[in-house]
């Protein structure tokens, strides 16, 4: 029997075009204007901290091109029951990660990061493992380039330095959180 699937061409030239327009003007259809703001926040602090506005953006671009595919698969129904407990266990992760991100910057002095760093790196494992059969290594790479980004127990304590110059973007960053978690979206 032939392995050809039309549906899974479909999918395949889905996710080959989503991944080579993932700008910010192509995505909009994919993430709602809470989330572009955060995303906003993050490439401003990424782009502030290393210095390096490529990295920045690279780092956003690979965020976006690893929610859209995720996206994708959800859309068209590639998760087995084990991949949707993983999936639920991710955004469960998630929004202890939101939560934790947010009661850290409403407390000042509190922020430990060792605990948002393992939340970050559970995040992490959890998605990895959800899209393990499903992307490439490539994207994996991506999610790892996130993720480890993100994680960097200096750029953590930087912005969570209640005097940092970073406050500013923490509060945007941590204001969208907490509209995403009232609404439920996280």
């Amino acid at each position: 029997m032939d392995a050809f699937s039309s549906k899974d061409m479909a999918l395949r030239a889905q996710k080959k075009i989503l991944s080579s327009m993932a700008t910010k003007s192509s995505v909009q259809m994919f993430i709602d204007d809470t989330t572009s703001e955060i995303l906003d926040e993050l490439y401003r602090v990424s782009k502030e901290y290393s210095g390096n506005k490529s990295e920045a953006q690279k780092v956003i671009k690979n965020l976006i091109k690893i929610a859209v595919k995720i996206g994708l698969l959800f859309k068209n129904n590639r998760f087995s029951t084990e991949e949707l407990k993983v999936a639920t266990e991710f955004k469960k992760k998630l929004h202890m990660g939101a939560m934790t991100a947010i009661s850290f910057y409403e407390v000042d002095f509190t922020f430990d990061k060792a605990v948002m760093e393992e939340l970050l790196t559970n995040c992490r494992d959890l998605l990895l493992k959800l899209v393990n059969t499903h992307l490439t290594p490539k994207s994996h790479g991506r999610i790892n380039h996130v993720f480890n980004h993100y994680s960097d127990p200096e750029l953590l304590t930087k912005l969570y330095e209640p005097s940092s110059a970073f406050r500013p973007n923490l509060t945007k960053i941590c204001k969208g959180l907490n509209k995403l978690v009232e609404d439920g979206t996280i």
